[in-house]
């Protein structure tokens, strides 16, 4: 019992030699609990959904590249294919006219390539094209992310200065990366 009485006036002199006023801390409990709440709902959980929307588009670019890269190596194997049946074709036709198989595998064999080199071509500018667009809307939304965090946190609207400022700084850091 006396343990129990030394402990409670222990615990008295504490709180008085601290000064903790007991409403004033349960206040700011309850207005730090407002707060992170409001945090939480208005800007994490928007960005966080954002970003795992961006995540998604971005792996389905990803696959599509595959898909294409995958396409160009078939090209690539019909091309190997198409030359390969030609050379059986200019070999047999060489024990008729030698001359005459000659000039017609040259020709298949430049019109074959010509036709790899565009296809090649088109694939690969297909794919510089897709990446170019992915990047540009990463860059696009990084900056409308920067620019609404930034105004969230500053709690006030930005101007048009400091939209442009900011833009440009998230589309730098993009580039670096």
């Amino acid at each position: 019992m006396i343990t129990i009485a030394s402990l409670a006036d222990t615990g008295e002199k504490i709180i008085s030699q601290f000064g903790i006023d007991y409403p004033l801390l349960i206040a700011q409990c309850i207005n730090f609990i407002i707060v992170a709440s409001a945090i939480w709902f208005f800007a994490f959980k928007k960005i966080l959904s954002t970003i795992k929307d961006r995540e998604k588009q971005i792996a389905d670019s990803l696959k599509n590249a595959d898909k294409i890269k995958l396409e160009l190596e078939q090209t690539q194997q019909k091309q190997q294919d198409t030359l390969n049946e030609a050379s059986m074709e200019a070999k047999k036709t060489v024990s008729v006219a030698q001359e005459q198989a000659k000039s017609l595998l040259e020709a298949q064999k430049e019109e074959a390539r010509q036709e790899a080199e565009a296809i090649i071509a088109k694939a690969k500018s297909a794919m510089e094209l897709e990446r170019q667009n992915v990047l540009n809307d990463a860059r696009q939304e990084i900056a409308s992310l920067v620019i609404l965090a930034t105004s969230r946190v500053l709690d006030r609207e930005l101007n048009d200065d400091e939209r442009k400022r900011f833009t440009e700084q998230a589309e730098n850091y993009v580039e670096q990366r």
